[in-house]
């Protein structure tokens, strides 16, 4: 998302956000981490995509624990709001071209959760991810 979406790409990249390379996993982690530091000193709101990749079809892919699990380890007193994103996939089933038009995606905020009210942190990933995926239409 760093390069190639006018407006998108150029906030992302020079406001504070933290890109990753995905086939970098350690420096990913470290970059993950510096940035949860800052989410923390400044209060900051983040978000993280933790499914990866938009899926083809519609059915989601397992989540990818580590960010999530590095961002409440250095955020403890995070509020986790769980968001499930319908209809997305549409717009690129394709690829980039043609650009699918006319997908009605909706949003489903879930309950927030208190990242420092569960000790099993690996319990809360797997709450939020149960969460969003109950919400996926099919």
């Amino acid at each position: 998302m760093g390069k190639g979406i006018p407006s998108v790409s150029y906030n992302l990249r020079h406001g504070g956000s933290v890109l990753i390379d995905r086939k970098k996993p350690v420096e990913s982690i470290k970059a993950i981490e510096a940035f949860a530091e800052r989410v923390q000193k400044n209060n900051w709101a983040a978000v993280i995509f933790p499914e990866g990749t938009r899926s083809r079809n519609g059915h989601p892919k397992p989540f990818k624990t580590k960010g999530l699990l590095t961002m409440v380890k250095h955020v403890p007193n995070a509020l986790v709001v769980p968001i499930t994103i319908n209809n997305s996939w549409k717009t690129l089933r394709y690829g980039k071209f043609p650009m699918g038009i006319g997908a009605h995606i909706t949003f489903r905020v879930h309950k927030p959760l208190q990242a420092n009210h569960y000790e099993d942190k690996i319990e809360l990933i797997s709450l939020i991810e149960a969460q969003v995926k109950s919400s996926i239409d099919t």
